[in-house]
């Protein structure tokens, strides 16, 4: 029972171990989560540069197969959003046009960019 209760150096200098020791394995947590971020930041950046061009040219169709076209939007268009849009050539645009310019999109004027005069 004569054991010698430690002096504060020695209890200071234990404490600074125990410091030292949780912030190298909070570091490491740190940089663990910075690789993983920086790994996915990098697939975002591939995955952007490997994503093919939007069409320049779409057709919007009616509910049900078969169903004839409701729209004809140019590519980035915001009202061309919806399920039932899928991309077609400038020549099968303008075929739709010319056939009814009515169903040009109020919104992106395919009509204009195509040169599709009505009459």
């Amino acid at each position: 029972m004569n054991e010698a209760l430690p002096s504060r150096l020695e209890l200071l200098h234990f404490a600074r171990r125990v410091v030292v020791q949780q912030a190298r394995a909070s570091l490491a947590q740190l940089d663990a989560w910075i690789a993983a971020e920086e790994r996915r930041e990098a697939e975002r950046r591939t995955g952007e540069a490997q994503r093919p061009p939007p069409p320049e040219w779409l057709v919007e169709r009616g509910i049900g197969a078969g169903s004839p076209p409701t729209r004809i939007h140019r590519g980035g268009c915001h009202m061309a959003q919806g399920v039932r849009v899928k991309a077609i050539s400038e020549e099968q645009a303008k075929r739709a046009l010319y056939a009814d310019v009515e169903l040009a999109c109020p919104h992106c004027n395919p009509d204009t960019e195509l040169r599709v005069i009505p009459g």
